[in-house]
């Protein structure tokens, strides 16, 4: 189960995919792991001013909660290692040299980027060309 660590081979591997779906981020002062469950997030992150979670824009709209920005997601294809150095910072300047902001979160297997949603198929090939 131990990810690459290789720069080199993650950037030769990675296979960004986008998709389909449109994110957004949201924060839940007073709350705890496990609250809003009906929003059905796929990440959550405890911060000291309130539970930040990602969620499904169309569940964020259903349920009238607040958000600034919407994103598409683009998961980097190549089980990486936890250890694994480099690779967030030669993704990040590539995609800086687009002007495309990206809101990482690393799986156990996968990075996963949050791009702008009207940018992401220019993500998407920046990504193609590391």
């Amino acid at each position: 189960m131990n990810g690459e660590t290789n720069l080199a081979i993650l950037l030769k591997s990675m296979q960004p995919t986008l998709l389909a779906e449109e994110f957004v981020f949201i924060t839940l002062q007073q709350s705890k792991y496990g609250d809003a469950a009906q929003l059905n997030p796929i990440a959550m992150f405890m911060e000291s001013e309130g539970m930040t979670l990602v969620i499904p824009k169309a569940r964020a709209d259903q349920y009238q909660q607040a958000y600034s920005s919407v994103f598409k997601c683009i998961t980097l294809n190549v089980h990486s290692s936890l250890d694994a150095v480099g690779l967030t910072a030669a993704f990040a300047t590539r995609l800086t040299e687009e002007k495309i902001s990206a809101n990482v979160i690393a799986g156990f297997y996968h990075d996963h980027i949050f791009v702008q949603a009207h940018k992401a198929q220019d993500a998407l090939v920046a990504l193609r060309q590391c």
